[in-house]
């Protein structure tokens, strides 16, 4: 019995497995959807007694998924704490606190960390090589990544102290840390509208930081491009086997 259990929880490569695999994934996106309308009002007023029904009838079923995979495993510790076994023990814990402590429920939305799983059933660990390619491109910017960030930083402050001077207490700038906010929103183009300025001065200098962000934004993105090139060139050569020579193309 052990064996059939794990291998239609564990198999993902046997079609038992790979069909439970699929309904889980389902379920748990239909968890994560039932709580997110449950928090709105006019939904939870009129079908707030089947979200709860719902919600009961999947943590049942989670919580007897949880303990099949500890019944089932060789190692029940190896799973206990794996990344996953952490993951699938938040997903049901929320319900079974929220009997104690009432609102809980909502952090069920953890479920949604185990549509992780998907990455094993779509085998996409064929796609690990693709990655290391751009985590190296990553590591090899992040220099540069730094300097650029602590030139944003230099700018943020220069420009909110500037504004707080400028405009003050008045005009809602009144404090460096609320006028440096004021500096990141404009800066990245966001433009919330709760602070702005009110002078002449003030906003010549806002038109100047918003044609700055535009600037600004497109900096780190050539930063990884460039090295991103470089990386995919780097594996795009190998060495000879006749002569070592690195320089052979693919």
């Amino acid at each position: 019995m052990k064996e059939t259990i794990y291998t239609i929880i564990f198999g993902t490569e046997t079609k038992a497995g790979r069909a439970f695999d699929l309904l889980l994934i389902w379920l748990i996106i239909l968890s994560v959807l039932f709580v997110c309308l449950e928090s709105v009002a006019e939904y939870r007023v009129s079908y707030g007694h089947i979200f709860t029904g719902f919600e009961l009838v999947l943590t049942v079923f989670f919580t007897i998924e949880y303990l099949l995979r500890i019944y089932c495993i060789e190692k029940p510790r190896k799973y206990i704490f794996s990344f996953f076994g952490i993951i699938d023990l938040l997903a049901i814990l929320p319900v079974f606190i929220s009997f104690f402590i009432a609102g809980l429920q909502s952090l069920v939305v953890i479920r949604a960390i185990r549509i992780l799983r998907i990455f094993r059933l779509l085998k996409l660990s064929r796609y690990i090589g693709e990655a290391e390619t751009l985590k190296n491109a990553l590591v090899a910017s992040k220099h540069k990544i730094t300097v650029f960030l602590l030139v944003v930083v230099t700018i943020v402050i220069f420009m909110g102290a500037l504004m707080y001077l400028i405009e003050g207490r008045e005009n809602g700038f009144d404090s460096i840390p609320r006028s440096m906010y004021w500096a990141v929103v404009t800066m990245t183009t966001v433009g919330y509208g709760d602070l702005v300025p009110k002078t002449d001065l003030g906003r010549f200098l806002s038109s100047i930081l918003m044609v700055m962000g535009y600037g600004i934004i497109a900096v780190p993105t050539g930063i990884v491009t460039a090295e991103l090139n470089n990386e995919m060139n780097n594996k795009s050569r190998r060495i000879c086997p006749n002569c070592g020579n690195k320089n052979h193309s693919l």
